[in-house]
């Protein structure tokens, strides 16, 4: 029996590896771009190793575009919209899993039903909305948009249900407000979904295009994304640039990653109940 085991657990291992080497292919393929010249970037076959190396594109990417200023304002609306949203997702999910009101499940259904919907249906009310408020190219229309997930309200809300509601009983008999209770019993136990949702966010916003696009037309808040799109001219496009500029945009979602993978692996599975 164990002996099937192992192999079962082995077979599963060399496919997982299988996948991870196929979902890496295109990554190693745009980390090699990046030290071509232009012209070898589409060679046919695929040259994994550069016939001539080059680091310029790493240099050009600073020098032709305003870089340090997009990765100035991509930054700013990233840590800002993250936050609001770990803020308002926490509070919200603690309402629907831990408080009693009317409509509690009605609401909290019509809620998460907007993950469903997609972006495109309501995309021009939307865009007509912000330009009433005379809120177009200002980063505060992407804020105000962004502050709210559904999807983080319903990650955040399920891994409070797994909290025992003995706990927030007693610390209401203890005479402690449920603002004290969200702050000093609920946050602290819920790290690895805090992780993950900030993870989520994180990626998400910074690798916005449609948004930005949409939203912003001065050249001084432009995002990293919108910056790579400067490569791509009417005639020609410069991807060896653009890989190189990928890569750059890359780092910072590999080390957020990095800091909160010990909490991310954790998931939402765990409660954080010590016993």
């Amino acid at each position: 029996m164990k002996a099937k085991q192992r192999t079962t657990k082995m077979i599963i291992y060399i496919l997982l590896t299988g996948i991870s080497v196929i979902m890496l292919v295109p990554f190693a393929w745009m980390l090699v771009s990046s030290f071509k010249m232009n012209k070898d970037v589409f060679t046919y076959p695929i040259e994994w190793w550069p016939k001539q190396f080059t680091t310029d594109n790493y240099v050009r990417i600073w020098q032709e575009i305003p870089l340090l200023q997009y990765f100035f304002n991509t930054t700013k609306l990233t840590v800002i919209i993250t936050m609001i949203q770990l803020l308002t997702s926490t509070f919200a999910a603690y309402a629907f899993a831990k408080l009693e009101f009317p409509g509690k499940n009605t609401l909290f259904l019509a809620y998460i039903c907007t993950i469903a919907m997609p972006w495109q249906s309501y995309m021009i009310p939307q865009f007509m909305i912000i330009k009433k408020l005379g809120l177009v190219n200002t980063h505060l229309s992407l804020i105000i948009l962004q502050s709210f997930t559904a999807f983080g309200v319903f990650l955040i809300r399920q891994f409070y249900m797994e909290i025992p509601n003995e706990i927030c009983e007693a610390a209401r008999i203890d005479g402690m407000s449920e603002y004290g209770i969200y702050a000093k019993i609920m946050l602290p136990l819920s790290k690895p979904v805090i992780a993950t949702l900030t993870i989520f966010s994180f990626t998400t916003v910074w690798n916005d295009f449609m948004g930005p696009l949409i939203y912003i037309n001065s050249d001084r808040l432009k995002t990293i994304q919108l910056g790579l799109r400067s490569f791509i001219t009417e005639y020609s496009s410069e991807y060896s640039l653009i890989m190189a500029g990928s890569i750059v945009a890359l780092i910072p979602i590999l080390i957020v990653f990095a800091c909160l993978q010990q909490y991310f692996v954790e998931g939402i599975a765990t409660t954080g109940v010590k016993g």
